[in-house]
């Protein structure tokens, strides 16, 4: 069959390496849940294997044209990931998708496996996690090892940023395809349920949304907004942490008592649209990122933004994002309150959004992702009939 036609037919996809979603907090889980739900409109047949104990039991087995399959997971942070990757793998083989795809470096360590049971693997690299202040050695070790065999041993390996397909070409002498972190640009609400919940008033309060982990450093944020001094401000972080840990307790400590530092938990839906909406302005001062999916959503809603200048978020260039040095939280504050004192009109707001859904679109993420799956199909189609020209021609000798 012409590679013209076999464009047309429909990919079967499993997806491994992430929690689960909707309503799960995470980048690689909201990565996952816009790809996917795309990708099903382009007519994959999509199956994303998800670990009970995160998915939400209202989540239904079905939503927006994909399957969810609950796999138990250990409950232990460092073997959760893997060992959850690694029954995924099993079933995988008894399901046969055309592609397994494997999300995150913790994960991609089952890449070879995959290989040898049969399967055709995608693994995508979302950052050096072994860089997470979180891991211990063993975790960091494990951590390179998946990357180094998930990049080596998969059949095709997609990037989220620049930086990335650099340590991959030149750590791992390995090409890759670079498709990014993508965005939507939502109607911006109107109302202001969350802000009432929370006590805040619009334009009002300094956004942060994130998990709790140590690498999104947090505690500068903190510091910084309190060292700004700004009246009748609030400082707003959304985000939980997965495992309660020394960090989160940290988190818990500098902001006890402190009347203009809100901890809203997790949100999610129209709760967090809102929050991002009426935000006077968004920070993002973590060590560590692959290409910050929070980042990238709070400047499509024409928020100004201030972030760490580490090379993923410098990846990312919209008029109103400024960088800071690292960890230098005087910085830090007086940027906050330069913003804070500054003025944005809503033409710049939308121009600043339109920039940013050009070149971060889901529609074209998703067609990039389907033609990396195409690649793969098409290549095994070619070995599958020189198999049998070559089974043929024995028959006939």
């Amino acid at each position: 069959m012409p590679d013209a036609m076999r464009a047309n037919e429909n990919i079967s996809v499993m997806v491994l390496g992430l929690r689960g979603f909707p309503n799960v907090q995470g980048g690689v889980e909201n990565h996952a849940e816009h790809l996917y739900t795309e990708l099903a409109q382009m007519g994959c047949d999509i199956e994303v294997v998800v670990r009970d104990s995160y998915q939400p039991h209202d989540n239904p087995a079905a939503w927006r044209g994909l399957r969810f399959t609950r796999l138990w997971a250990p409950r232990k942070k460092t073997i959760e990931a893997i060992g959850h990757t690694l029954i995924g793998v099993l079933y995988a083989a008894w399901r046969r998708p055309d592609v397994l795809h494997i999300h995150a470096i913790g994960p991609a360590l089952m890449t070879p496996l995959a290989r040898l049971l049969g399967l055709r693997v995608v693994v995508t690299h979302h950052g050096a996690d072994y860089e997470r202040q979180k891991w211990g050695r063993l975790a960091r070790a494990v951590l390179r090892m998946g990357e180094r065999w998930g990049m080596r041993f998969a059949n095709e390996r997609i990037v989220i940023s620049r930086g990335i397909a650099d340590l991959v070409r030149v750590k791992h002498g390995c090409g890759s395809v670079l498709i990014p972190n993508g965005v939507t640009l939502r109607e911006i609400p109107a109302t202001t349920g969350a802000l009432t919940a929370f006590g805040l008033t619009p334009k009002k309060y300094v956004l942060m949304v994130s998990r709790l982990v140590p690498e999104k450093r947090h505690l500068d944020l903190i510091e910084a907004f309190i060292a700004a001094g700004l009246d009748d401000w609030k400082l707003v972080l959304v985000g939980d942490a997965d495992h309660q840990g020394a960090y989160a307790r940290s988190i818990r400590a500098a902001t006890a008592g402190v009347r203009n530092v809100v901890c809203t938990g997790f949100q999610s839906g129209l709760a967090l649209r809102e929050l991002y909406a009426h935000a006077a302005m968004f920070v993002l001062p973590s060590s560590h990122e692959g290409l910050p999916i929070a980042l990238l959503e709070a400047l499509s809603y024409g928020l100004p933004a201030i972030a760490s200048d580490i090379p993923a978020n410098l990846e990312v260039r919209n008029p109103g994002l400024v960088f800071y040095p690292l960890g230098d939280v005087d910085k830090l504050a007086r940027q906050i309150t330069q913003v804070a004192a500054s003025t944005r009109s809503a033409g710049q707001a939308e121009a600043a959004r339109q920039q940013l859904a050009e070149t971060y679109r889901w529609s074209a993420i998703a067609r990039d992702t389907r033609q990396v799956y195409q690649r793969i199909k098409v290549k095994l189609a070619h070995a599958q009939a020189n198999i049998k020209t070559g089974a043929a021609r024995g028959v006939r000798k």
